[in-house]
């Protein structure tokens, strides 16, 4: 499979015919979705909970001044997923070439032999192979 893909320069998922999930129709959609994850994921609530109690000072509200710290948080998050966003669809108009896709697909092949190259050394060597300065 890994040689399939070096030599021809295409995902083994394409030439089976799979297809991946359809993105969402419009930034709306994709933000209601991203935003219905975020509140549904416990992980969320458990950072603000580990996180704000350490930077309440003494002497403050703590359900005011945890408001105004969440807030800052959201939006330098929101601020940030921004330009990920905006960087995003720049990237993948690059990416989504057939020449990139050839040349990912191929470092990703290399880099998987050398992964199972360094394996089979070990596995016959008995440890990791010793590098020279």
């Amino acid at each position: 499979m890994i040689v399939r893909s070096l030599r021809h320069g295409r995902p083994v998922r394409q030439q089976r015919g799979d297809r991946l999930p359809p993105m969402p129709t419009s930034a709306s959609r994709g933000w209601l979705v991203g935003a219905g994850t975020n509140l549904l994921n416990p992980k969320v609530g458990v950072f603000y909970i580990a996180t704000i109690p350490q930077f309440l000072p003494a002497g403050v509200p703590p359900l005011l001044m945890g408001a105004i710290l969440a807030g800052v948080h959201a939006a330098l998050t929101m601020g940030r997923f921004s330009v990920l966003i905006s960087g995003g669809r720049w990237a993948r108009r690059w990416l989504s070439s057939p020449r990139s896709l050839r040349v990912i697909d191929r470092i990703t092949g290399v880099v998987l032999l050398g992964f199972g190259g360094t394996l089979a050394v070990e596995s016959v060597t008995g440890g990791a192979p010793a590098l020279r300065p």
